[in-house]
Protein backbone atom coordinates (compact mmCIF):
# COMPACT_ATOMS: atom_id res chain seq x y z
CA UNK A 1 0.00 0.00 0.00
CA UNK A 2 1.81 2.91 -1.34
CA UNK A 3 1.70 6.30 1.46
CA UNK A 4 -0.68 8.30 -0.17
CA UNK A 5 -3.25 5.62 0.00
CA UNK A 6 -2.09 4.56 3.18
CA UNK A 7 -3.21 8.04 4.62
CA UNK A 8 -6.82 8.39 2.89
CA UNK A 9 -7.09 5.33 4.27
CA UNK A 10 -6.64 6.34 8.01
CA UNK A 11 -7.46 9.90 7.50
CA UNK A 12 -10.91 10.91 6.50
CA UNK A 13 -11.00 15.15 6.67
CA UNK A 14 -14.88 15.25 6.90
CA UNK A 15 -14.51 13.35 10.03
CA UNK A 16 -14.46 15.34 13.11
CA UNK A 17 -12.72 12.14 15.22
CA UNK A 18 -9.85 12.20 12.58
CA UNK A 19 -7.80 14.85 13.77
CA UNK A 20 -8.04 13.35 17.32
CA UNK A 21 -7.62 9.25 17.37
CA UNK A 22 -4.86 10.17 14.62
CA UNK A 23 -1.49 11.97 14.34
CA UNK A 24 -1.98 14.40 11.75
CA UNK A 25 1.97 16.08 11.45
CA UNK A 26 2.42 12.48 10.19
CA UNK A 27 0.02 11.93 7.91
CA UNK A 28 0.38 15.53 6.37
CA UNK A 29 4.34 15.19 6.12
CA UNK A 30 3.14 12.09 3.72
CA UNK A 31 0.67 14.01 1.93
CA UNK A 32 3.54 16.85 1.45
CA UNK A 33 6.11 14.23 0.25
CA UNK A 34 4.00 11.54 -1.93
CA UNK A 35 0.57 13.29 -2.67
CA UNK A 36 0.52 17.79 -2.36
CA UNK A 37 -2.10 18.35 -3.83
CA UNK A 38 -4.08 15.26 -3.28
CA UNK A 39 -7.77 14.62 -4.69
CA UNK A 40 -10.37 13.22 -1.68
CA UNK A 41 -13.02 11.36 -2.60
CA UNK A 42 -16.64 11.65 -1.57
CA UNK A 43 -18.09 9.86 1.15
CA UNK A 44 -21.93 9.53 2.59
CA UNK A 45 -23.04 11.18 -0.67
CA UNK A 46 -21.12 14.00 -0.70
CA UNK A 47 -18.81 15.70 -3.58
CA UNK A 48 -15.29 14.84 -3.74
CA UNK A 49 -12.35 17.82 -2.90
CA UNK A 50 -8.88 18.94 -3.79
CA UNK A 51 -6.56 18.89 -0.60
CA UNK A 52 -3.61 21.10 -0.91
CA UNK A 53 -0.73 20.59 1.47
CA UNK A 54 2.84 22.39 0.53
CA UNK A 55 3.00 25.31 2.13
CA UNK A 56 3.99 27.43 -1.40
CA UNK A 57 0.98 26.16 -3.07
CA UNK A 58 -1.16 27.00 -0.34
CA UNK A 59 0.24 30.54 -0.31
CA UNK A 60 -0.46 31.09 -4.09
CA UNK A 61 -3.90 29.58 -4.27
CA UNK A 62 -4.53 31.97 -1.27
CA UNK A 63 -2.87 35.06 -3.68
CA UNK A 64 -5.65 34.04 -6.61
CA UNK A 65 -8.37 35.22 -5.68
CA UNK A 66 -9.73 35.88 -9.07
CA UNK A 67 -9.61 32.25 -9.74
CA UNK A 68 -10.59 30.92 -6.33
CA UNK A 69 -13.59 32.00 -5.00
CA UNK A 70 -14.58 32.43 -1.63
CA UNK A 71 -18.44 33.14 -2.32
CA UNK A 72 -19.58 29.85 -2.33
CA UNK A 73 -18.11 29.12 1.34
CA UNK A 74 -14.86 28.59 2.96
CA UNK A 75 -15.16 25.83 5.77
CA UNK A 76 -15.14 22.39 4.24
CA UNK A 77 -17.93 21.27 5.92
CA UNK A 78 -20.64 23.56 5.03
CA UNK A 79 -19.28 23.10 1.53
CA UNK A 80 -19.98 19.60 1.20
CA UNK A 81 -23.37 20.44 2.47
CA UNK A 82 -24.52 23.04 -0.02
CA UNK A 83 -23.50 27.08 -0.85
CA UNK A 84 -23.09 28.74 2.05
CA UNK A 85 -26.31 31.27 2.75
CA UNK A 86 -24.47 34.23 3.29
CA UNK A 87 -22.03 34.21 0.38
CA UNK A 88 -21.90 37.70 -1.41
CA UNK A 89 -23.17 39.44 2.10
CA UNK A 90 -20.69 38.72 4.72
CA UNK A 91 -17.09 39.98 4.23
CA UNK A 92 -15.14 36.13 4.40
CA UNK A 93 -17.77 34.59 2.01
CA UNK A 94 -17.59 37.63 -0.83
CA UNK A 95 -15.63 37.85 -3.80
CA UNK A 96 -14.49 41.40 -5.59
CA UNK A 97 -15.64 44.18 -6.46
CA UNK A 98 -17.96 43.63 -2.98
CA UNK A 99 -15.36 42.18 -0.76
CA UNK A 100 -13.52 45.03 -1.34
CA UNK A 101 -15.87 47.62 -0.49
CA UNK A 102 -17.07 45.80 2.35
CA UNK A 103 -13.55 45.23 3.50
CA UNK A 104 -12.99 49.17 3.65
CA UNK A 105 -16.51 49.16 5.67
CA UNK A 106 -15.00 46.55 8.19
CA UNK A 107 -11.48 48.13 8.72
CA UNK A 108 -12.57 50.95 10.88
CA UNK A 109 -13.80 48.20 13.23
CA UNK A 110 -10.19 47.88 13.56
CA UNK A 111 -8.56 51.59 12.99
CA UNK A 112 -6.15 52.99 15.53
CA UNK A 113 -8.78 55.22 17.01
CA UNK A 114 -11.62 52.00 18.12
CA UNK A 115 -8.83 49.53 19.18
CA UNK A 116 -6.37 51.54 21.20
CA UNK A 117 -9.06 51.33 24.17
CA UNK A 118 -9.55 47.96 23.57
CA UNK A 119 -6.37 46.77 23.75
CA UNK A 120 -5.67 48.42 26.92
CA UNK A 121 -8.46 46.53 28.31
CA UNK A 122 -7.57 43.43 26.99
CA UNK A 123 -3.99 44.12 28.59
CA UNK A 124 -5.74 45.09 32.12
CA UNK A 125 -8.30 41.62 31.46
CA UNK A 126 -5.49 39.30 31.01
CA UNK A 127 -2.85 40.58 34.14
CA UNK A 128 -6.27 40.30 36.80
CA UNK A 129 -7.14 36.78 35.45
CA UNK A 130 -3.10 35.72 35.24
CA UNK A 131 -2.73 36.87 38.48
CA UNK A 132 -6.23 35.02 40.13
CA UNK A 133 -5.11 32.03 39.66
CA UNK A 134 -1.34 31.69 39.76
CA UNK A 135 -0.26 30.47 42.80
CA UNK A 136 -4.06 28.50 43.44
CA UNK A 137 -3.10 25.07 42.91
CA UNK A 138 -4.74 23.27 39.95
CA UNK A 139 -7.36 24.91 37.30
CA UNK A 140 -8.48 24.82 33.85
CA UNK A 141 -6.63 27.60 32.42
CA UNK A 142 -9.45 27.39 29.71
CA UNK A 143 -12.19 28.04 31.59
CA UNK A 144 -10.85 30.40 34.37
CA UNK A 145 -8.89 32.72 31.82
CA UNK A 146 -8.67 31.62 27.67
CA UNK A 147 -12.43 31.90 27.57
CA UNK A 148 -12.30 35.24 29.40
CA UNK A 149 -9.90 37.32 27.26
CA UNK A 150 -11.06 36.77 23.55
CA UNK A 151 -14.17 37.02 24.00
CA UNK A 152 -14.72 39.96 26.16
CA UNK A 153 -12.25 41.95 23.84
CA UNK A 154 -14.90 40.97 20.69
CA UNK A 155 -17.73 41.86 23.16
CA UNK A 156 -15.86 45.11 23.92
CA UNK A 157 -14.72 46.07 20.41
CA UNK A 158 -19.30 45.53 19.46
CA UNK A 159 -20.21 46.98 22.44
CA UNK A 160 -22.35 43.77 23.71
CA UNK A 161 -23.57 44.37 27.18
CA UNK A 162 -22.03 42.52 30.02
CA UNK A 163 -25.25 40.16 30.77
CA UNK A 164 -25.32 38.93 27.20
CA UNK A 165 -21.61 37.83 27.26
CA UNK A 166 -22.12 34.14 28.84
CA UNK A 167 -25.00 32.95 26.46
CA UNK A 168 -22.35 34.04 23.26
CA UNK A 169 -19.84 32.41 24.95
CA UNK A 170 -22.05 29.29 25.21
CA UNK A 171 -23.12 29.43 21.70
CA UNK A 172 -19.97 30.16 20.07
CA UNK A 173 -18.40 27.24 21.78
CA UNK A 174 -20.84 24.92 19.94
CA UNK A 175 -20.69 26.80 16.55
CA UNK A 176 -17.62 24.98 14.97
CA UNK A 177 -16.52 21.94 17.18
CA UNK A 178 -17.66 19.95 20.24
CA UNK A 179 -16.39 18.46 23.08
CA UNK A 180 -18.08 15.49 22.29
CA UNK A 181 -17.48 12.50 19.17
CA UNK A 182 -20.89 12.03 19.29
CA UNK A 183 -22.36 15.85 18.68
CA UNK A 184 -25.34 16.12 17.05
CA UNK A 185 -24.53 18.05 14.25
CA UNK A 186 -27.95 20.04 14.96
CA UNK A 187 -26.35 21.51 17.33
CA UNK A 188 -23.88 23.51 15.87
CA UNK A 189 -26.53 24.56 13.10
CA UNK A 190 -28.66 26.03 16.28
CA UNK A 191 -25.65 27.94 18.17
CA UNK A 192 -25.00 29.75 14.74
CA UNK A 193 -28.60 30.72 14.43
CA UNK A 194 -28.93 31.71 17.93
CA UNK A 195 -25.46 34.15 17.44
CA UNK A 196 -26.83 35.39 14.29
CA UNK A 197 -30.91 36.07 15.72
CA UNK A 198 -28.92 37.58 18.76
CA UNK A 199 -26.65 40.10 16.19
CA UNK A 200 -30.06 40.92 14.02
CA UNK A 201 -31.69 42.16 17.36
CA UNK A 202 -28.73 43.81 18.22
CA UNK A 203 -28.43 45.96 14.72
CA UNK A 204 -31.77 46.69 15.08
CA UNK A 205 -31.73 48.42 18.19
CA UNK A 206 -28.35 49.85 17.35
CA UNK A 207 -30.19 51.58 14.59
CA UNK A 208 -33.16 52.41 16.39
CA UNK A 209 -30.64 54.60 18.59
CA UNK A 210 -26.98 54.80 17.68
CA UNK A 211 -24.19 55.16 19.47
CA UNK A 212 -20.33 55.09 19.17
CA UNK A 213 -19.85 51.99 18.65
CA UNK A 214 -18.40 49.71 16.14
CA UNK A 215 -22.08 47.66 15.56
CA UNK A 216 -23.51 51.48 15.23
CA UNK A 217 -20.78 52.91 12.55
CA UNK A 218 -20.89 49.42 10.62
CA UNK A 219 -25.13 49.89 10.60
CA UNK A 220 -24.59 53.30 9.48
CA UNK A 221 -22.29 52.40 6.29
CA UNK A 222 -23.16 51.91 2.54
CA UNK A 223 -21.71 49.65 -0.04
CA UNK A 224 -22.45 50.78 -3.12
CA UNK A 225 -24.47 53.39 -2.49
CA UNK A 226 -26.79 51.60 -0.06
CA UNK A 227 -27.07 50.95 3.51
CA UNK A 228 -26.41 47.39 4.13
CA UNK A 229 -29.54 45.31 5.27
CA UNK A 230 -30.02 44.40 8.73
CA UNK A 231 -28.95 40.50 7.97
CA UNK A 232 -25.96 41.95 5.93
CA UNK A 233 -24.75 43.78 9.65
CA UNK A 234 -26.12 41.13 11.86
CA UNK A 235 -23.98 38.49 9.26
CA UNK A 236 -20.60 40.60 9.59
CA UNK A 237 -21.06 41.53 13.34
CA UNK A 238 -21.33 37.76 13.61
CA UNK A 239 -18.25 36.90 11.77
CA UNK A 240 -16.10 39.27 14.10
CA UNK A 241 -17.60 36.80 17.25
CA UNK A 242 -17.06 34.23 15.50
CA UNK A 243 -13.74 34.08 14.37
CA UNK A 244 -12.23 36.86 17.14
CA UNK A 245 -13.33 34.24 19.41
CA UNK A 246 -12.62 30.99 18.52
CA UNK A 247 -9.49 31.33 16.87
CA UNK A 248 -8.06 33.77 19.95
CA UNK A 249 -9.08 31.32 22.35
CA UNK A 250 -7.24 27.74 21.23
CA UNK A 251 -3.95 29.91 20.84
CA UNK A 252 -3.99 31.37 24.24
CA UNK A 253 -4.26 27.07 25.54
CA UNK A 254 -1.92 25.96 22.79
CA UNK A 255 0.47 28.83 24.36
CA UNK A 256 0.04 27.40 27.69
CA UNK A 257 0.29 23.97 26.87
CA UNK A 258 3.61 24.22 24.82
CA UNK A 259 4.73 26.40 27.77
CA UNK A 260 4.08 23.28 30.10
CA UNK A 261 5.86 20.78 27.50
CA UNK A 262 9.10 22.80 26.88
CA UNK A 263 9.95 24.45 30.05
CA UNK A 264 13.08 25.55 28.76
CA UNK A 265 11.57 27.70 25.86
CA UNK A 266 9.24 29.03 28.70
CA UNK A 267 11.89 30.26 30.86
CA UNK A 268 13.56 32.24 27.85
CA UNK A 269 10.27 33.93 27.57
CA UNK A 270 9.98 34.55 31.11
CA UNK A 271 13.73 35.88 31.36
CA UNK A 272 13.14 37.95 28.14
CA UNK A 273 15.84 35.69 26.41
CA UNK A 274 13.22 35.64 23.66
CA UNK A 275 11.45 39.15 22.34
CA UNK A 276 7.22 38.64 23.34
CA UNK A 277 6.42 39.41 19.51
CA UNK A 278 8.73 36.39 17.79
CA UNK A 279 7.25 34.36 21.05
CA UNK A 280 3.62 35.63 19.58
CA UNK A 281 4.36 34.13 15.89
CA UNK A 282 5.51 31.00 16.66
CA UNK A 283 2.58 30.27 19.06
CA UNK A 284 0.25 31.06 16.34
CA UNK A 285 1.93 28.60 13.70
CA UNK A 286 2.58 25.91 16.38
CA UNK A 287 -1.89 26.21 17.18
CA UNK A 288 -2.63 27.04 13.55
CA UNK A 289 -6.85 27.90 14.67
CA UNK A 290 -7.96 27.24 11.76
CA UNK A 291 -6.94 24.13 10.01
CA UNK A 292 -7.82 24.37 6.88
CA UNK A 293 -10.30 27.12 4.82
CA UNK A 294 -11.67 26.13 1.45
CA UNK A 295 -12.43 27.93 -1.59
CA UNK A 296 -14.45 27.09 -5.45
CA UNK A 297 -12.62 27.00 -8.48
CA UNK A 298 -14.04 29.33 -10.78
CA UNK A 299 -12.07 28.57 -13.74
CA UNK A 300 -10.06 25.43 -14.76
CA UNK A 301 -6.52 25.89 -13.07
CA UNK A 302 -3.32 24.35 -12.01
CA UNK A 303 -2.12 23.96 -8.66
CA UNK A 304 1.01 21.98 -7.88
CA UNK A 305 1.27 19.96 -11.22
CA UNK A 306 -2.62 18.93 -11.12
CA UNK A 307 -5.31 20.35 -13.05
CA UNK A 308 -7.89 21.57 -11.15
CA UNK A 309 -11.79 21.84 -12.93
CA UNK A 310 -14.08 24.57 -12.72
CA UNK A 311 -17.05 24.35 -9.87
CA UNK A 312 -14.09 22.06 -7.80
CA UNK A 313 -13.89 22.83 -4.06
CA UNK A 314 -10.06 23.20 -3.15
CA UNK A 315 -9.11 23.33 0.33
CA UNK A 316 -5.96 24.88 1.93
CA UNK A 317 -4.91 23.23 4.82
CA UNK A 318 -2.89 26.00 7.06
CA UNK A 319 -2.10 22.71 9.75
CA UNK A 320 0.06 21.27 6.75
CA UNK A 321 1.79 24.39 5.24
CA UNK A 322 2.58 25.66 8.86
CA UNK A 323 5.10 22.54 9.16
CA UNK A 324 6.23 22.16 5.38
CA UNK A 325 10.14 21.41 6.16
CA UNK A 326 10.50 23.83 2.62
CA UNK A 327 9.89 26.58 4.34
CA UNK A 328 10.21 26.36 8.07
CA UNK A 329 13.80 24.87 9.51
CA UNK A 330 12.76 22.04 11.93
CA UNK A 331 9.21 23.09 11.77
CA UNK A 332 7.98 20.10 14.40
CA UNK A 333 10.37 22.03 17.12
CA UNK A 334 8.27 24.73 19.24
CA UNK A 335 10.71 27.74 19.18
CA UNK A 336 9.46 30.89 20.62
CA UNK A 337 12.61 32.64 19.19
CA UNK A 338 12.21 31.23 15.64
CA UNK A 339 12.52 33.80 12.66
CA UNK A 340 11.00 34.36 9.87
CA UNK A 341 7.94 33.24 10.91
CA UNK A 342 5.93 33.20 7.69
CA UNK A 343 2.65 30.99 8.61
CA UNK A 344 -0.45 31.21 7.12
CA UNK A 345 -2.50 30.98 10.49
CA UNK A 346 -4.44 34.11 9.24
CA UNK A 347 -4.49 33.47 6.07
CA UNK A 348 -2.92 35.24 3.48
CA UNK A 349 -3.93 37.64 -0.05
CA UNK A 350 -6.89 39.90 -0.53
CA UNK A 351 -9.08 37.88 2.67
CA UNK A 352 -6.12 38.05 5.40
CA UNK A 353 -7.82 38.28 8.77
CA UNK A 354 -8.84 41.54 9.78
CA UNK A 355 -8.79 40.77 13.10
CA UNK A 356 -4.93 39.80 12.77
CA UNK A 357 -3.44 42.84 14.89
CA UNK A 358 -6.20 42.44 17.16
CA UNK A 359 -5.48 38.37 17.59
CA UNK A 360 -1.53 39.46 18.12
CA UNK A 361 -2.65 41.77 20.56
CA UNK A 362 -4.26 39.37 23.11
CA UNK A 363 -1.44 36.99 22.63
CA UNK A 364 1.17 39.51 23.40
CA UNK A 365 -1.04 40.02 26.79
CA UNK A 366 -1.27 36.67 27.75
CA UNK A 367 2.59 36.75 27.48
CA UNK A 368 3.12 39.31 29.28
CA UNK A 369 0.65 38.62 31.92
CA UNK A 370 2.13 35.02 32.18
CA UNK A 371 6.04 36.42 31.94
CA UNK A 372 5.26 38.88 34.94
CA UNK A 373 3.44 36.86 37.32
CA UNK A 374 4.15 33.26 36.75
CA UNK A 375 7.70 31.28 36.95
CA UNK A 376 6.56 27.73 36.40
CA UNK A 377 3.67 26.21 34.13
CA UNK A 378 2.98 22.81 35.10
CA UNK A 379 0.33 20.37 33.50
CA UNK A 380 -1.82 18.80 35.75
CA UNK A 381 -3.66 16.70 33.69
CA UNK A 382 -4.30 15.63 30.00
CA UNK A 383 -5.88 18.29 28.46
CA UNK A 384 -9.08 17.17 26.59
CA UNK A 385 -9.11 18.26 22.16
CA UNK A 386 -11.67 19.72 20.06
CA UNK A 387 -13.71 17.61 17.97
CA UNK A 388 -13.94 19.48 14.80
CA UNK A 389 -12.80 19.66 10.56
CA UNK A 390 -11.80 23.20 11.00
CA UNK A 391 -10.65 24.21 14.03
CA UNK A 392 -7.81 22.87 15.75
CA UNK A 393 -6.84 22.85 19.57
CA UNK A 394 -8.04 21.62 23.24
CA UNK A 395 -11.56 22.90 24.86
CA UNK A 396 -9.52 22.50 28.45
CA UNK A 397 -6.47 22.52 29.93
CA UNK A 398 -5.59 21.43 33.67
CA UNK A 399 -2.50 23.49 34.48
CA UNK A 400 -0.36 24.76 37.76
CA UNK A 401 1.02 28.16 37.74
CA UNK A 402 3.84 29.19 40.33
CA UNK A 403 4.40 32.73 41.42
CA UNK A 404 7.59 34.48 40.50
Amino acid sequence: MSPTTAGTTAFDLTDPTTFVRHDPLAFWARMRDHDPVHWHEGRDGRPGFWVVSRYADVLAAYTDAARLGSARGTVLDVLLHGDDSAGGRMLAVTDRPRHRDLRTVMLRAFSPRVLGAVVERVERRAAELVRDVTGAGSFDFAAEVAEHIPLGTICDLLSIPAADRPDLLRWNKSALSSDDAEADPYAALEARNEILLYFVDLVERRRAAPGDDVVSMIAAAEVDGAPLSVEDVALNCYSLILGGDESSRVSAICAVKAFADFPDQWRAVRDGEVSLDTAVEEVLRWATPAMHFARTATTDLEIGGRRIRAGSVVTLWNTSANFDERQFDRPERFDPARTPNKHVSFGHGPHFCLGAHLGRAELRALLTALAGTVSGIEATGTPRRVYSTFLNGHSTMPVAFTAR
